[in-house]
């Protein structure tokens, strides 16, 4: 159902700055007068239509390619008008002008998609990766926003809210007989239909996990002793001279953050002050940073000497590090290394480098995608945001508690319900106003 009595809403929808084509796009269930004003008559619906964009006297303002399409088929439902004109800033905010005194008004952030969401032209999680598909940095998170927008990932949460009702519908019919006669057949295909759930409710969150390592990126520190090679290493990870090199100690003096890609995942590499004792007042300083970046760490790489292996300071430096984030022993160069490399702690993951030749970076780097958790998928992840990782969590907290009281029918099927409406929230069939307008600012305006 499209929504009552709106107004009508009118934005530059390319991109700020010079280009050859630039658009202004307006939308709205009353654009006749401003089609008349500034085309002079209704373009063909759905075809590109040569024309002069006119101002107030009749004047052509520019010419271009009107685009009309006509409610309910359009990208927000209501009738939309597109006006592809040259892509001068000038030009194009003098069409903005006239659309603005011909009745529209400047749309907010994100209006265009929201009015889309609303008139039901899209769920809340496609309407988030239309701004995902925006922003993504990688040629794999453009592919998995795509994904998400094609409605992958809503699929899979309507696919879970389905047999959720199927599973509640049992238990309410269970409830209205005595349990006596409540038939073992019921009971079977309820444990059945639970652990289904559960087991596809796992499998979606852990696909979600890797498009939101997609999306928001993974933090990797490079911590160790001073002068091991970490403003080398990340000089070689991200191959160009980011951070400064020298033989000596405590060069690092601040958080040094690069950010780079692997095989289409984005990393933020930290370089950090090398730790150690010291009685330099700036160099314990970034010392104290170091120690803060640590605990914000999705994954810690340790860099060793490999002509010395694990002394008495890397241990305490080991032993120091935050027990909940997941570490990674790197020995650094083994090119100067003539006899074996010194051996590492038990089953404490190993990786030997040369930051100066090179040798094992590639390895290097399939480890740190391991360690941030990243594994290759087959169909492909789909862009997910924090928001769906916490709405999931909850739903399969939900699911745990009902497998708790499966004896108890009303509370087993309170809990099924709580899960249900935890997986509403990311497609937006239960969501609040709040939360629509938090996510909706975040948009481009002519978005």
């Amino acid at each position: 159902m499209l929504l009552p009595n709106v107004d009508t809403i009118a934005a530059i929808a390319t991109a700020q700055g010079r280009g050859g084509v630039g658009v202004v796009r307006v939308s709205g269930h009353n654009i006749e007068a401003m089609v008349g004003g500034i085309l002079g008559k209704l373009p063909a619906a759905r075809h590109a239509t040569l024309c002069n964009f006119l101002d107030v006297n009749g004047d052509t303002l520019d010419q271009g390619v009107a685009l009309y399409f006509p409610a309910p088929h359009s990208y927000t439902g209501e009738h939309v008008l597109e006006l592809h004109g040259h892509g001068g800033p000038a030009v194009l905010q003098l069409l903005l002008n006239r659309c603005l005194d011909l009745g529209a008004r400047l749309a907010q952030p994100g209006e265009f998609t929201r009015r889309a969401f609303l008139n039901n032209k899209l769920d809340l999680a496609q309407a988030e990766s239309v701004a995902d598909l925006i922003d993504a940095n990688t040629a794999e998170a453009a592919r998995s926003a795509m994904r998400s927008l094609r409605g992958e990932f809503s699929a899979a949460i309507h696919s879970l809210v389905d047999r959720l009702i199927h599973l509640r519908m049992l238990v309410e019919a269970m409830l209205d007989f005595p349990e006596e006669e409540v038939d073992a057949v019921d009971i079977e295909q309820r444990d059945a239909l639970l652990k289904d759930i559960r087991l596809r409710l796992q499998h979606t969150l852990e696909t979600a996990k890797q498009g939101c390592l997609l999306r928001e990126g993974a933090h990797v520190v490079i911590a160790g002793q001073p002068n091991v090679g970490k403003s080398s290493l990340l000089n070689q990870l991200s191959g160009e001279d980011v951070a400064l090199v020298s033989d000596i100690p405590g060069t690092t003096r601040d958080v040094i953050r690069q950010a780079i890609q692997i095989r289409g995942v984005p990393l933020h590499i930290m370089d950090t002050a090398g730790l150690r004792e010291s009685e330099d007042v700036v160099e314990n300083m970034g010392i104290a940073r170091t120690r803060q970046t640590l605990h914000r760490a999705d994954l810690i790489l340790v860099l060793l000497d490999a002509s010395k292996g694990i002394t008495a300071q890397d241990e305490a430096i080991l032993a120091g590090l935050p027990a909940d984030i997941p570490q990674l022993l790197v020995l650094n160069k083994v090119d100067l290394m003539s006899g074996p490399h010194p051996q590492l702690r038990g089953a404490m993951p190993d990786v030997r480098v040369s930051a100066k030749t090179g040798e094992g970076i590639e390895t290097l780097r399939d480890r740190l995608l391991e360690g941030v958790g990243w594994r290759d998928q087959e169909s492909g992840a789909f862009m997910a945001r924090e928001r769906h990782l916490r709405a999931l969590a909850l739903a399969q907290n939900h699911l745990l508690q009902a497998s708790g009281v499966v004896g108890r029918a009303e509370l087993f099927a309170e809990e099924l319900r709580l899960a249900q409406r935890a997986l509403n929230e990311i497609t937006g069939e239960f969501t609040s106003d709040d939360l629509l307008g938090e996510i909706f600012s975040r948009f481009c305006i002519g978005k």
